[in-house]
């Protein structure tokens, strides 16, 4: 039985799982942005509240190295998807409460932390049960689809029904209680089929049977020591770091400038027109786009696809420039929000298959954690500041800014090498 398991195709359970590692994802840095921008908090606050909310992915690679030393990736997996789904019926009470600010800001912390463990995990697991290169590279492109997708249950679906409920006078907060009960049946669905669909891979186990201090102190620390010796380690961490440094910023702006009056810059939109042009034309394209770059990476790897990829994630941005200077009809918004996404979903390909690319090796799945971990600290950090810059410079300006910032993604892909990159040695 165990044998049958393990040989279970992939598509049996790599789109839910990246479905369910996506899931909480979206919802913490993004639809919590709509939520807060509904209980009318100002963008320097939404963007600084939830910027510090990526804090638990940037600090993971700290704890990666016990998902490697005790239990299996798959026993992570399951039992995290259970305390996420209880931390997101946690927030559903809180939203009716004094100082839900507070205490919502507090779950979604919890929150973030489990999902951020269910993520080292999820990718380590991906690495041993999906071993052939040909078909992690197919993989790749299906699993960030999959990602995608749960931003459709997300910022998508789940937004347009706290629209909609607010739309039907139900209350600000009563319609977001709904809605983050609803994700909770969801995530607690997903716990269920996962605990009987994941396959059970022989290489899937504790990589020690000594559990003790002095054991777990070195493994954690051949783990960090090896990750930077590798071949062009720093060239790899800027990369990590600045590719995405324009989404960073615009990602956190996004639904604020189209639910802002066009009197404050931004485009006028209702919660649930903004639910359908992000979360579902929008995740659309970044879909399309997804499949593409994963269709297109495995027909000749990332070193032929680099340049097309990163001209995709790049040029799109102007369209916000666009939206904020002509204010154009809702069905042109909603035209440009998905030729912005495409170009998103087919470049973002790129920067999975590198950090795939860095992480193979030794210690694969705390690599991989450790990849992520620079992802969100790229993201977090300018975030953060996002709101800020948006205020001191104007919608029109600020869109600008990203776009000139476009540059910076080209120039650490000029210093990136995609040779194999190895563990240093004294004898090297």
């Amino acid at each position: 039985m165990k044998q049958a398991s393990a040989r279970r195709s992939p598509w049996s359970w790599v789109p839910s799982l990246y479905f369910a590692e996506g899931l909480p994802y979206v919802i913490v840095m993004t639809v919590s942005v709509i939520m807060y921008k509904n209980f009318n908090l100002s963008n320097s606050e939404i963007a600084f509240y939830t910027g510090w909310l990526y804090l638990p992915w940037v600090i993971k690679p700290l704890w990666s190295p016990f998902v490697d030393l005790f239990k299996t990736k798959r026993w992570w997996i399951t039992t995290m998807q259970l305390l996420v789904g209880v931390g997101f019926a946690a927030i559903a009470f809180t939203l009716n409460m004094p100082y839900m600010v507070e205490l919502s800001l507090a779950f979604f912390w919890l929150m973030a932390f489990s999902s951020a463990t269910h993520d080292i995990a999820a990718d380590g697991f991906y690495l041993l049960a999906v071993p052939e290169k040909d078909e992690q590279a197919l993989f790749v492109g299906i699993r960030s689809t999959f990602y995608r997708i749960s931003t459709i249950a997300g910022q998508g679906l789940l937004v347009l029904l706290a629209g909609y409920l607010i739309d039907r006078n139900v209350g600000i907060a009563n319609a977001w209680t709904i809605t983050f009960a609803v994700m909770a049946a969801i995530f607690i669905a997903l716990f269920l089929y996962h605990r009987f669909v994941l396959p059970r891979p022989d290489s899937d186990h504790a990589t020690s049977d000594d559990t003790s201090t002095s054991a777990i102190f070195k493994g954690f620390i051949k783990t960090f020591t090896t990750f930077f010796k590798k071949e062009y380690a720093l060239s790899s961490i800027i990369f990590m770091l600045l590719y995405r440094l324009p989404e960073a910023l615009l990602v956190k702006m996004t639904s604020p400038f189209l639910l802002d009056s066009v009197e404050d810059g931004g485009m006028g939109m209702t919660t649930l027109q903004v639910g359908m042009a992000t979360g579902t034309v929008g995740v659309i394209g970044l879909t399309i786009g997804g499949i593409l770059g994963g269709v297109c990476a495995s027909h000749g790897g990332l070193k032929r696809w680099l340049w097309p990829m990163v001209t995709a994630i790049s040029l799109p941005n102007i369209v916000y420039v666009i939206m904020a200077y002509t204010h154009p009809e809702l069905w042109i918004v909603n035209a440009l929000i998905f030729i912005e996404q495409f170009g998103y979903g087919f470049g973002f390909t790129a920067y999975m298959l590198f950090l795939i690319h860095y992480a193979e090796g030794e210690s694969t799945t705390a690599h991989y954690a450790l990849c992520t971990a620079f992802m969100a600290m790229g993201m977090m950090i300018p975030g953060m500041a996002a709101g800020w810059l948006q205020e001191l410079l104007g919608y029109q300006h600020f869109f600008i800014l990203i776009c000139l910032l476009c540059l910076v993604t080209v120039g650490v892909c000029c210093f990136i090498k995609l040779d194999k990159p190895t563990n240093k040695t004294p004898h090297e």
